[in-house]
């Protein structure tokens, strides 16, 4: 190809264009769900993301000429090697036009900083924490994507395995059909258990009751995901800035808190209505008429994604997660919500995926880590 240069991002204008890169790669594609420029500001500010306490990170565009080719980025989750006693970089952020010149030059940049780190272990897409996008889509091209997953290009797969990069671990997603009505034998199972372990929901009648309780949620997230890949549990610094980003948007009566007698939150089910036909149309801007998109699709939808389901370790495999499906799921028919689309699950969770055997279901999405010792 030739005439190709790296520049690492290092002014506010730079990562303004790292950011807008893909929305000019992806330009007319109708299945790419741009995330908001603003979000990943937050997530990629030094100055924002609280992450940085204990993570490094540098951001790499491809140029050739005056034209962007394409972008990476380096992160070391210190915590993370500290935890799992790795010696891992992680790469995200990764977008490149069909050309091996400038995905090799992109992924030996990284590789470069990833060893002048003192690292001997490059893995990813992944973020800076297990709440970022992560995975790399390599089975539904032609699938919407949920707000909170990344899409790209067929050739990005055989880029990364023309480079050494293997498989480490897939994540999958899966479409569900809601139902009629709730399985009755799920609702009397539910019911059974709420009595047997003396447990309760719940209920919610404003985003300030449920911002009360999400402090505990995210202590339950953290006990609950400690086993999961690449997870580092989150400081109280992260869990502030996760609930400022995400439970702003939230409607609580698709959100199901389960509580025990001591008022604690051992399980929970967070579903929000589907932006992916907004963010669409918002172009990944909130402004000028972006914004208008999104309360639209707030208001009126009969799509649902299910973001995120855990239970502390203690009540797990005690039938919990049945009553958070359960109440999901009614909550779902009680205001016409005809598919929900799960967030990523490693493949081999199958107790996550038999709940959903109880539904009319399909694999939507299959995404993976890469990784490769340099």
């Amino acid at each position: 190809m030739g005439n190709l240069d790296i520049k690492e991002v290092k002014t506010a204008a730079d990562l303004k264009k790292f950011i807008a890169f893909p929305d000019e790669l992806y330009k007319n594609n109708k299945f790419r769900v741009p995330p908001l420029h603003k979000f990943e500001k937050a997530i990629l500010d030094k100055n924002e993301n609280p992450a940085f306490e204990f993570c490094d990170a540098a951001y790499f565009l491809a140029y050739q000429g005056n034209k962007i080719v394409g972008r990476i980025a380096g992160i070391v989750n210190w915590k993370y090697n500290e935890l799992w006693e790795k010696n891992y970089a992680r790469f995200g952020w990764i977008d490149f036009i069909d050309d091996y010149e400038v995905s090799g030059l992109l992924l030996k940049t990284a590789e470069d900083w990833a060893k002048s780190k003192g690292l001997t272990t490059l893995h990813g897409p992944l973020g800076f924490t297990d709440l970022d996008m992560e995975g790399m889509l390599i089975e539904g091209f032609e699938e919407m994507g949920t707000q909170a997953v990344i899409y790209n290009y067929p050739y990005y797969k055989d880029h990364m395995e023309k480079y050494g990069y293997y498989k480490d671990t897939d994540w999958v997603q899966y479409e569900i059909q809601v139902p009629d009505e709730v399985p009755a034998r799920l609702k009397k199972f539910s019911k059974l258990i709420k009595t047997k372990y003396e447990v309760r929901s719940l209920k919610f009648k404003n985003k300030k009751e449920v911002i009360q309780w999400a402090p505990k949620l995210f202590k339950t997230l953290n006990e609950s995901f400690k086993d999961l890949y690449g997870f580092v549990p989150l400081s109280e610094k992260q869990i502030e800035f996760y609930i400022n980003h995400y439970f702003s948007a939230v409607d609580p009566k698709f959100l199901s808190f389960i509580a025990d007698k001591n008022d604690d939150v051992i399980g929970f089910g967070i579903t929000m209505m589907s932006l992916s036909k907004a963010l669409i149309k918002a172009k990944g801007k909130l402004l000028p008429f972006g914004f208008i998109h999104i309360l639209k699709a707030l208001r009126k939808n009969d799509t649902m994604d299910m973001f995120l389901q855990g239970v502390r370790p203690d009540y797990q495999n005690k039938g919990i997660t049945a009553i958070i499906y359960s109440e999901t799921m009614q909550a779902f028919i009680d205001n016409n919500i005809k598919v929900a689309i799960t967030g990523v699950q490693l493949e081999d969770n199958l107790s996550a995926q038999l709940l959903f055997d109880s539904y009319e279901n399909r694999i939507h999405l299959k995404r993976r880590c890469f990784i490769k010792l340099i």
